[in-house]
This record gives structure tokens, sequence and C-alpha cells, in this order.
């Protein structure tokens, strides 16, 4: 079982940054890959950025070059030049996959709003 907690989240103007952090608990949850997630009411919740064990990271092109995601015993995700369209609930995610058994798991989310 992993148990996942964030913070973080707020109101910031667009140009802007903010730091969420993913407080990770359980078993093993260093062998996890870890992500950012987001969503907004009406649409799918959407991958924003991922790190695996190993430190291997993807981006969602919109936040390319503008969010940076990191892990030590924890996640974070540096978030820079925040645009409107950023404005979202960003949820944790720890996933691992194992020849019989899939484990995924999911925090509460914490809001992030980007505006004037």
């Amino acid at each position: 079982q992993v148990q996942l907690v964030e913070s973080g989240g707020g109101l910031v103007q667009p140009g802007g940054s903010l730091r969420l952090s993913c407080a990770a608990s359980g078993s093993n949850v260093g062998l996890y890959t870890m992500g950012w997630y987001r969503q907004v009411p009406g649409k799918e919740r959407e991958l924003v950025a991922a790190i695996t064990s190993g430190g291997s990271t993807n981006y969602a092109d919109s936040v390319k070059d503008r969010f940076t995601i990191s892990r030590d015993n924890a996640m974070y995700l540096q978030m820079n030049s925040l645009k409107p369209e950023d404005t979202a609930v960003y949820y944790c995610n720890a996933r691992r996959r194992l020849p019989t058994r899939q484990f995924n798991y999911w925090g509460q989310g914490t809001q992030v709003t980007v505006s004037t």
C-alpha cells in the first residue's frame, strides 16, 4: 500500500511559479514510477509529467521547458511561467507493474489556479 499527499497548490498570477510536493509513504515506494496529472471540470485527467524509479522523465508537450519533475523521498513539480490554461486540480500518482499484478495509487489532489 502506498499513501500520497499533495501540497503546494494555490493562486498565482500568470508568469508566476509554484512548487508542488507529493509526500509518498508505503512499501517499496522507491520502485514506483511517479507522476503528476491534472484535471479540469468536464475533461479527462491528463498526464503532466512522470519520473521513473531510475530518474527518467517525460513531459506533456504543453509544459515542456516550463515544468520540472524531480524526486527523492518525495516527488516535486516545479512550475514556472504559469499560464491560465495550467489551472486545474493536480494529482500525484504512483504506479508499478509486475508480471502478475499492477499497482496504481492516487493522492487527493491540490488546486492550482493561474489568474489575475
